[in-house]
């Protein structure tokens, strides 16, 4: 299974807006265990397309911080489960999602505009 979180490369933490985040960080996993991990940019996606475009990586679920819903709408349709609300170090982040311990902020919705050019 792949799970990806949106990253920042600067510090390693979880990059809080997801139709923003320049970088994923895409982590294999097998019974349980982090196999392995590659940090991927976004491949020039937008808010709409990312969904697709972490699909067509393998990744079958997305952990990240705030999200409006657009992209909710748009995760739901490319069939990607989500778990938003998310923050700290990125790998951090999955050991504890992994574990079952993994704490997040129970509002993780985007509440500014965009100005959207579709």
């Amino acid at each position: 299974m792949k799970v990806a979180v949106t990253y920042n490369k600067e510090d390693g933490t979880v990059f809080q807006h997801f139709g923003h985040t320049e970088n994923f960080k895409v982590y294999e996993i097998s019974n349980g265990e982090i196999l392995n991990s590659e940090v991927v940019g976004n491949g020039g996606f937008g808010h709409h397309d990312l969904p697709g475009y972490l699909k067509s990586l393998g990744v079958e679920t997305l952990l990240l911080g705030n999200r409006g819903q657009g992209a909710v709408n748009a995760l739901t349709a490319a069939g990607l489960k989500e778990v938003p609300g998310c923050v700290g170090n990125a790998d951090k982040v999955v050991e504890n999602w992994l574990k079952g311990t993994l704490l997040r902020n129970p509002n993780p919705m985007c509440q500014h505009k965009h100005e959207h050019k579709d």
